[in-house]
């Protein structure tokens, strides 16, 4: 009964506390409010309980936060742990070197507590510049297109199509013919570029360039290397009825392809007019002191590149992929991975340049296919199968001895030669960032018979594209002055002048056929 007496007592009290219409933490429970008032608005109820329940969230994350560092100080930062036994001394150490560095904290701050809060900073920073790189802030990019096929097509004896294009005047009437392998990021509507027909015309000159293997419209090979890319020349120079002796052109990279014609089908070329010239940057006969000024002309992601297509090929699709078959354009200097000079940067901004550089980019990857430009980074920085010294003239003995040798010395009989016996003609910039003017100069120390011509001011892209002066100074240089075209009624080989050297003197040599062997 005292019970029931109790909570009759207090049943007053708590309905007077509900007519009051005002709880403990203020809210409303009287739907009718107090005193005639409106009931209270709901837009303030809400925001009131978000604030609560973030201040709730903020404080279990906090204890949250406690406990993981509590268990972490327990397992693994005891020490006896695993972890302390392995990395506390070595810490200890890195610690002990870097404590200069608290010299430059606050005095009233904890250093643990100061280096932890920048590196947080740092991570931050870090994550808004990668999130700043994945979502570029320019609006529009340009986008490369894929242009219908223009060139004309040949039928190689292994089956596959290569692509060409003609300039200059037709194949009856050539008194010089030229073939001329693109370079990297090129394809066959590069040739010399800028190339005026008039000067073909005045010249006589009939100017081949063709697609190499998987760029352009060119069936890829399956397996190319320098020897292949030297019996395609070959076999497209009868293929456009150039029956006499050609005259090879190498420009940058694509000069390689220019030393492996040299190399391995010497009795069809003539001679070669190469500018800047690329070589193999790890070639064996190459001094220190020419490696060290090589190599100190490239920035350090080219140098990154090229060490990747020497030791590690599969990585090279991935930055490919990134620059210059993304299908945007891109900057020249970031494609190549280099820097230019002043003159070259000239060169670049002009609007011409630009159309023409981007015309032939998007024939270049036309198909899509990352696995030339692999090829072509690799055969670069490998083993070419040879070496330039070996184009060096030189007598070649049938037998070995002593007694072979002083019997070819003094014999009457007429000698071999051994290497490429004609003319080599280099030009080389000296504000060249992409081929270093020490490839250059090595070339002219193992081949002394090569004519190098140093052109002080010029860089990697100003003596080759876009110079009408230029071209008419490397053809009046190597052919003399200007005679025409030949007549359709004259017999007389486009080549007939060449049999002799530079000094006018005639040399009489019988060139040996295992040059050729591989043509078999």
């Amino acid at each position: 009964m005292s019970e029931v007496n109790e909570s009759a007592a207090w049943r007053p009290e708590f309905t007077n506390v509900l007519d009051e219409g005002v709880g403990h933490n203020g809210y409303n429970y009287s739907p009718s409010g107090v005193e005639g008032r409106a009931p209270a608005a709901v837009g303030g109820d809400w925001r009131f309980q978000v604030a609560e329940f973030a201040k709730g969230a903020a404080e279990m994350s906090l204890e949250f936060g406690k406990g993981v560092r509590d268990v972490l100080k327990q397992s693994l930062f005891r020490d006896d742990s695993l972890v302390m036994r392995k990395f506390k001394g070595p810490c200890a150490k890195i610690c002990r070197k870097l404590r200069f560095l608290n010299r430059f904290l606050p005095e009233d701050r904890d250093p643990f507590h100061a280096w932890s809060v920048i590196a947080c900073v740092w991570i931050l920073a870090f994550t808004a510049l990668i999130v700043n790189t994945n979502h570029p802030t320019t609006p529009l990019v340009k986008q490369m297109k894929i242009h219908p096929r223009s060139g004309s097509l040949i039928l190689l004896p292994d089956g596959r199509r290569l692509a060409y294009q003609e300039q200059g005047v037709p194949s009856d009437q050539a008194r010089y013919s030229m073939v001329v392998p693109h370079s990297f990021l090129s394809s066959r509507l590069a040739g010399i570029p800028g190339i005026k027909d008039s000067l073909l015309q005045e010249f006589g000159i009939r100017l081949v360039s063709y697609d190499l293997p998987g760029f352009g419209e060119s069936d890829p090979h399956p397996h190319r290397n320098l020897e292949s890319s030297a019996l395609d020349m070959f076999h497209l120079s009868f293929a456009v009825n150039v029956t006499d002796k050609f005259w090879v052109v190498g420009y940058s990279i694509g000069s390689m392809h220019a030393w492996a014609a040299l190399r391995y089908i010497p009795d069809r070329i003539a001679g070669a007019i190469m500018v800047s010239p690329m070589i193999n940057p790890y070639e064996p006969r190459l001094t220190k002191e020419e490696t060290r000024k090589i190599w100190g002309k490239w920035t350090t992601k080219k140098k990154m590149l090229y060490h990747l297509a020497r030791k590690f090929p599969r990585l090279l699709p991935y930055f490919y992929r990134r620059s210059f078959l993304s299908g945007n354009y891109g900057q020249i200097e970031n494609w190549l991975s280099t820097s230019f000079g002043k003159r070259d940067k000239a060169l670049i901004e002009r609007q011409m340049f630009q159309e023409f550089w981007q015309r032939d980019i998007e024939e270049s990857i036309r198909q899509l296919n990352v696995k030339p430009f692999v090829e072509e980074a690799v055969s670069l920085v490998s083993n070419w199968g040879f070496s330039i010294a070996d184009l060096k003239v030189q007598n070649k003995h049938t037998g070995k001895g002593v007694l072979v040798w002083l019997k070819s010395m003094y014999s009457s009989a007429e000698k071999r030669f051994d290497g490429f016996l004609g003319p080599i003609h280099i030009w080389q910039g000296g504000e060249d960032r992409v081929v270093p003017p020490s490839m250059s100069d090595f070339v002219q120390r193992v081949l002394p018979d090569v004519m190098l011509h140093k052109l002080p001011y010029e860089g990697h892209f100003t003596y080759f594209y876009f110079c009408d002066e230029c071209h008419s100074h490397m053809f009046s240089t190597v052919f003399g002055n200007p005679r025409g075209p030949l007549s359709r009624d004259v017999d007389q080989g486009p080549n007939d002048d060449e049999d002799q050297n530079t000094d006018g003197s005639s040399i009489e040599t019988i060139i040996d056929s295992e040059n050729l062997s591989t043509l078999a």
